[in-house]
Order: C-alpha cells, then structure tokens, then sequence
C-alpha cells in the first residue's frame, strides 16, 4: 500500500482525464476470454460439489438425505480434493481473466462481460452448502433470536434458545454464549427471514445468502461506476474488487454479512458523488448543482445502513466528508460546514434505524467486545501477542499471552486510527485521494484485529481498486487475493487428529489443476502469448 501514498491528488470528486474507451477485444481474444469464463465455470461447478461432502455441514445434514449426492458426504477426503480443486481452478481463471482487465492495454473486456463472467462464477455457489467457516449458524441463530423477541445484544444462542435447540446446535461452541457482533439493520433483517424458513437451516442458509448476494450485486453496481470516476477502467475494478476469488469463497460461497456492509458503503459513496461537479485544485469552485444536497444525503443515508449492518463501514463517512469539502475551496471552515451536518444526519439516520428495528443500542458494546474473543492465526497482532509470551517463557517470566493479547489489540486499534486521522489530513490538503485514504485506512483496521480473517482483507482491496492507479498495487493485491483463500479448508475445521487429509487433498488438488492447465493451453494459445501493445496511461491522482 505504501505505493499508493506517492500518487498525488488534483481533482475533489471525479477525475479531470476520464478512462480512455477501450478497443474489443480481438476474435482470438475473445475466444481466449471464453476459455477463461468456461475453466472458472468448471472450478465453481467442481467447488459446489465438494461442498457436499467438504462444506462446513448443519448437524443435521439434509444432504444425507439425498441419493447420490449423499455419498459425497461418506468420502470426505475426496469432496475435499474435489473442492479444493475448484478453489485452484477459479483462482487460476481469475489470474488469466486480469489479462483482459489489464489497464495499460489497448483492448479490454467491457463491462458487461466482466459482470455475466462474475455472474457465471456466482451461479453454481448460491444454493450449496456454507463454506470456511461456520458463521452463517451464528446469523441464523442471532436471526431466530430477535423473531422470537428477544436481545440478541445480551443473550447468546445457548442462553436465549437453549443448548438442544437445532439453530444453537450448528453454532461454533466459542459463540454459543458471546451476543451478537452485528448491527440492528442484518439482525431485523433477519429476524424478518427467519419465518419464511421453517425451520429449516438449510433455507435459512439460502436466505442468509440471498442477504450477502444483495451486497455483492451492490458491488458490482456501484465499483465500475466509482472507477470511471477516479479515473480507472471499470473492467480493471470490476475484476479486482468483484470477480476476486475472496468475494466469491467468502461473500458469496460463505454468505459472510461483510458484503451487504461493503455494498452499501461503496453504494452510498456513488449515490453521494453522483451530483457533485468535477473540481480540479484551485480552480473556482462551482454553485451547487440541481439535487447536489439530496444526493449527499442519501449517500450518507446509505452509508449509515451499511454501518448498522458492519461498523468499519462507518470510516467512509469521515473521507466523503473530506470529498464534499473538497468540492468547495478545501478549506477547515469547508470540512466543519459539510462534516458537521453529515454528521448530525448521521446519528439522525442511525437513532431512527436502531429505534425503528426494535433492538436499541447494546451492539454498540457487543460489536467492540466480542471478536476480540477470538485470535487469529493469520493476524499480526495476535502472533506478536503469542511471540511475546513465547518469549516470557524463554526468559523465565512466565506465559503472559492472555494478558498481552488485549494490550496488543488496544495498540493495534490506536495505530489504525493514527493512520485513518493521518489519511484524513493528507487527503483534506489533496496530497492523497480521498477514497485511497479510505482503503488504507481500512485496510489498516482490519489487519490489526486480533481476530483477523481472510475476507476481511476486502474491505480495504474492494475501495482501492476503483481508485488505485499503480499496477504495483494491482500485483500485490491479486498475489494476496490468490494466496488467502487457501489458508482456510472449505470445511472451516482444523481436522485435529486427521493431519494427512489435507496434505492428500492439496496434492490431488494440485494434479487436476495442472491437467486443467494443459487443457486450456490447447484451447486457448492466445493465453500464453504476449498481450496486445501496452498504451501510455496518465496516473494522475483524484480523490
């Protein structure tokens, strides 16, 4: 990310360079493109019927009640080198599909055909069961909750709905008894959902989904849309921020409620700047346009509802505040005169949502207390904290993790919020784009949570890619995005006393996909040879 911070900001909303139009792409090209969209097609289907056997299954499994699908679920090892083998085959479709996103190259794939690819890739994946983790258990039973009319801020699964209940019964044992992380806006939602199962997990988990597909669609409304603004070809954010194989295991496959949250703030963002005139650094600034207010307004209406869904969605409020004063002379008295209102709007939105959902405000303490109960191996924070009682024991001063952990989580949060006020400033006197500040910033509060998880990563690589101009940044963000997803199984368990399924799984995984690979070669030589000329792209910087 530190590449980011050398691109230089000249315009407050919108990009004075528009993104150039790109040519088609090429007959061979295209042919090239269907290849890609068919492989990925085959990963998605080969990843759906692995989940059979190798998601992360209710207790009681309906699947067992299927014929033949069930004898998935009786070869566990092989639905999990099936699913993997998806994972490998998507991943390496999403690779090949950035040479036709490429923003130095003078042919592209349009926008439309960058959406019925993520489209395709989606379809398989929305009627399986979870994946990575078991969460959605934990939607379902906070959902039932607040049907039957109770707090979920206050009683956990097993207190409110008892330990013998089915919906306690599929939730992981740390969150049986923690209260719901969540905002009002998911949880009435929910609770709104909850009937139209029937008691079914299974739907309930279709239903859970449909909430993430909603925010997926949101994404990829509003990604292109935010681009074309800052200056970035649609295609290029459309495949980093929407087709990424963490989108698709996490938001979509895992049905994870960070996508409505995503969806809605990056959706706020585009319904905010929608009316506001393009402003270049200096110039004088221009009267408001015809809805300008309104717009503004709604946007942060919406921003609002993604922040009673997630909480980090609120650090998009502080920046677009930075983007509307910015529309004026740029000065302190600007940001106060647009901040102050936005955020008096703010808490009216946000007390209206949390009045008018019934659940009050106890997922404000809820929402900083309880992942903060879970480390994460992949988490910096949580590694030193381990590294340092590691250390403790060395030196015969005893094992003080559990002490450290909170300590460290305390200074992981105050860095994150240095570097957000550091953001802030830089952006307000248009050395940074805004919405770059935003991804940092987001990036940098979810990479030091204890409890960090891979799909939290695309909080921050989601707002970057319809405003990042360096392909540095794009490399390092496709390599993350392609590393992560295999860091969890499909199964989201730990396979304790079983070491040897993974390894198995991996190896197999690895041979299909290189047969796979051999296959495309055939089909599609044009995927091995150089791309079209590269076209010089200015990179100048908005906000």
């Amino acid at each position: 990310m530190a590449q980011l911070t050398t691109e230089r900001a000249h315009a407050v909303t919108l990009s004075p360079i528009r993104p150039r139009d790109p040519l088609p792409l090429e007959a061979d090209e295209q042919r090239g493109l269907n290849v890609v969209r068919r492989f990925g097609t085959v990963g998605s289907l080969f990843l759906a019927v692995g989940s059979l056997g190798a998601g992360a299954a209710p207790v009681i499994n309906p699947v067992q009640e299927i014929p033949v699908l069930r004898l998935f679920a009786r070869i566990p090892t092989v639905s999990l080198a099936i699913a993997i083998s998806g994972m490998g085959i998507l991943v390496l479709s999403w690779l090949m599909l950035g040479r036709f996103a490429q923003p130095s190259r003078t042919r592209l794939a349009s926008q439309g055909q960058l959406a019925r690819t993520i489209a395709l890739w989606v379809l398989p994946l929305l009627v399986i069961p979870p994946l990575f983790s078991r969460d959605v258990y934990s939607y379902l039973a906070q959902s039932e909750i607040v049907h039957r009319g109770m707090d979920p801020y206050t009683l956990g699964p097993a207190q409110a709905l008892g330990v013998a209940d089915k919906f306690t019964a599929g939730v992981s044992n740390m969150w049986r008894e923690t209260p719901a992380p969540y905002g009002p806006v998911v949880l009435r939602l929910g609770g709104w959902l909850a009937p139209l199962s029937g008691n079914s997990i299974a739907m309930g988990v279709l239903l859970q989904r449909a909430l993430a597909l909603v925010g997926v669609v949101l994404i990829v409304w509003a990604l292109p849309r935010l681009a074309r603004r800052f200056g970035v070809q649609p295609a290029t954010a459309l495949w980093l921020g929407a087709a990424n194989p963490l989108l698709i295991f996490h938001f979509v496959a895992g049905a994870h409620n960070d996508a409505l949250a995503i969806g809605l703030m990056l959706a706020g963002l585009e319904a905010g700047l929608s009316r506001m005139p393009i402003r270049v650094k200096g110039d004088t600034p221009p009267p408001l346009a015809r809805g300008e207010l309104l717009y503004i307004g709604i946007g942060v209406a919406i921003i609002t509802l993604g922040v009673a869904v997630k909480m980090p969605a609120v650090f998009a409020l502080p920046f677009f505040a930075v983007m509307v004063a910015r529309r004026w002379h740029g000065r302190l008295k600007d940001l106060f005169l647009t901040g102050a209102p936005m955020a008096l709007w703010f808490g009216v939105v946000l007390v209206a949502v949390c009045f008018g959902t019934g659940l009050g405000f106890g997922w404000f303490g809820a929402t900083f207390n309880t992942p903060g109960l879970v480390r994460s191996w992949i988490s910096p924070t949580a590694e030193l904290a381990n590294l340092s009682g590691v250390l403790g024991i060395a030196l015969g001063l005893g094992n003080h993790t559990n002490g450290l952990v909170p300590i460290l989580g305390a200074l992981g949060y105050l860095v994150a919020v240095a570097i957000t006020v550091k953001f802030l400033w830089d952006s307000f006197k248009w050395r940074y784009r805004p919405i770059i500040g935003l991804g940092v910033s987001l990036g940098a509060v979810m990479i030091l949570q204890i409890n960090l998880q891979p799909w939290y990563v695309l909080w921050a690589v989601i707002p970057l890619a319809a405003a990042a101009g360096t392909s540095r940044f794009r490399v390092a963000a496709a390599v993350l995005s392609a590393a992560l997803p295999f860091l969890l199984p499909p199964t989201g368990s730990t396979f304790d006393g079983r070491p040897y399924v993974l390894p198995f799984a991996y190896g197999a995984a690895i041979v299909v996909c290189g047969a796979g690979m051999l296959v495309v070669r055939r089909l599609a030589p044009v995927l091995l040879t150089r791309a079209s000329p590269p076209v010089s792209v200015r990179a100048d910087a908005v906000s």
